[in-house]
């Protein structure tokens, strides 16, 4: 069990994870500004450092907050998952657990098996007239994708006034959505088009990794523009000085590092697994977990650091956009006129919807055991990689005053 390459995996994690962490808290530590007061009574403990700040500390707290959240759920699971980990090494449960949880090692040296080369997506149906309606909806969203998000890419960048952080964040989403689509969809388009089902072990782990990155900054731009919209509406007063370009440039950067490292990492572990004559994958792209579960190799460590990391990864953005609607939700109570209130949902309807659609599908999708994967699912991750991308568009410009006033000027201009 506890070879040298498993020994040095482990703690190259546990150097990436850590490394991870430091990196994300000193890029916020840094982001802050120092006036007067710089008596620390310590070392240089970062709390008691960010109470010497005069800047806005309101991202280091949640983000300090997060790190509690996440290590009051890692210190009420632990108890949960140890009879788990004992039974591992119980000789008359370790069987039974092997088959449960599928990382049994399958002898390499049969005479019937051969490593994998390539994959079959199986798709949503095996019927080709539900086949043909399904490549209809796949071709005409996804170029309702491309043409809506790169719309609001244009007219952003085409109207001065639109030059804000709400709709520079805005860009970003629209361009992360695009490509988000653009890693499944094509394929599934191309294969059907060719009469085939089949993609390569290359094309998968690559399909794979952007994934994984696309994915992930899908939530993390959405908290992010939560934090713009509890800047608005709590500090209007200093939303310009708060929400500088420099800081909204930081938040996107800091975005995409994590990542892309958390792909990274996520790839390598995929890519030590082994593949023997089970590669059909029942989806139109190749989904990490299902294609997990067609290993012939012990996929603990992927297991596990899916559990954590991917976790970490998933609850991070979402808790900050649960904390930032907090704020706003608390601010709004408050105001005295109806008139008020109105105004500050009204600016944070879109994105709540978005919020909603998105973090929805993906909690259909993954948060139940990977074993129960049903055609339900498959309908909720279409919503989450194709549907999502493209609705974005529509609902942040038919309920945008802004971007129609753009739109109307870019028209009468043509």
């Amino acid at each position: 069990m506890m070879r040298p390459r498993r020994c040095v995996l482990l703690v190259a994690i546990s150097w990436v994870i850590t490394n991870l962490h430091a990196l994300l808290h000193t890029l916020l530590m840094v982001r802050l500004t120092f006036c007067s007061h710089n008596a620390v009574h310590h070392f240089c403990d970062p709390y008691s450092i960010l109470k010497v700040s005069r800047s806005d500390t309101f991202i280091n707290d949640l983000m300090v907050f997060t790190d509690m959240v996440i290590g009051v759920i890692f210190t009420v699971v632990t108890p949960l998952v140890n009879p788990f980990i004992y039974s591992r090494w119980n000789h008359d449960t370790k069987g039974a657990l092997r088959r449960w949880f599928s990382d049994a090692r399958i002898d390499m040296d049969g005479d019937n098996q051969t490593t994998v080369t390539e994959f079959l997506l199986l798709g949503l149906s095996e019927d080709s007239v539900q086949e043909e309606v399904v490549f209809g909806m796949f071709l005409g969203m996804y170029m309702v994708t491309i043409a809506g998000n790169l719309l609001i890419i244009l007219v952003v960048s085409c109207d001065p006034h639109l030059h804000t952080p709400m709709y520079f964040f805005l860009a970003n989403l629209s361009s992360v959505d695009i490509c988000f689509s653009s890693v499944t969809v094509p394929k599934a388009l191309v294969n059907h088009m060719e009469g085939s089902k089949s993609i390569s072990y290359t094309e998968c782990i690559v399909q794979m990794y952007f994934l994984f990155i696309f994915g992930n900054m899908d939530g993390f731009l959405l908290s992010v523009m939560a934090y713009d919209r509890y800047v608005a509406i709590c500090h209007p007063l200093h939303y310009i000085l708060m929400m500088s370009p420099r800081l909204c440039v930081l938040l996107v950067a800091i975005s995409w590092v994590i990542t892309n490292l958390n792909a990274l990492l996520h790839t390598f572990l995929m890519v030590r697994l082994t593949f023997c004559s089970h590669n059909a994958v029942p989806h139109f792209f190749c989904d990490p977990y299902l294609v997990m579960k067609l290993s012939c190799s012990d996929t603990f460590i992927n297991d596990v650091t899916a559990f954590a990391e991917g976790g970490m990864i998933f609850m991070t953005p979402f808790v900050c956009i649960v904390v930032s609607y907090a704020y706003i939700c608390s601010k709004v109570l408050k105001m005295p006129s109806v008139q008020g209130i109105r105004k500050a949902m009204s600016t944070c309807g879109s994105h709540l919807t978005v919020v909603c659609l998105f973090y929805g599908a993906i909690l259909g999708v993954y948060m139940h055991p990977s074993s129960s994967y049903s055609l339900r699912d498959a309908v909720a991750s279409v919503i989450f990689t194709v549907v999502t991308p493209m609705v974005n568009p529509f609902i942040y410009s038919l309920r945008n005053r802004d971007i129609k006033g753009a739109l109307r000027k870019i028209i009468l201009r043509s």
